[in-house]
């Protein structure tokens, strides 16, 4: 009888592409986020539109989210079930 191996669809090199890009986007967020003044009566316009929450922090996330699906789509090099039929055959 011959055993069923299950597998994983992504390789180690499309899973760690993805978990980097999930962490560029969490950096993202964490750029965009912030602006906490003193009191919340006072609108302070330097801190809610800057630089870096209105430009820097949406080019991270839109990359991060590329690296994302870049990850996904990069093919994997040997599957599990493929690694076993070639030392089975051998």
């Amino acid at each position: 009888m011959k055993k069923e191996q299950t597998s994983f669809v992504l390789g180690k090199k499309n899973l760690y592409t993805i978990i980097a890009g999930l962490a560029i986007v969490i950096i993202g967020f964490v750029l965009m986020s912030g602006g906490a003044g003193a009191s919340p009566d006072e609108f302070i316009k330097e801190e809610v539109f800057s630089e870096r929450r209105i430009t820097v922090a949406p080019i991270t996330v839109v990359f991060g989210f590329l690296v994302v699906g870049i990850g996904i789509m990069i093919k994997p090099e040997k599957t599990l079930v493929e690694e076993s039929d070639a030392t089975q055959e051998a």
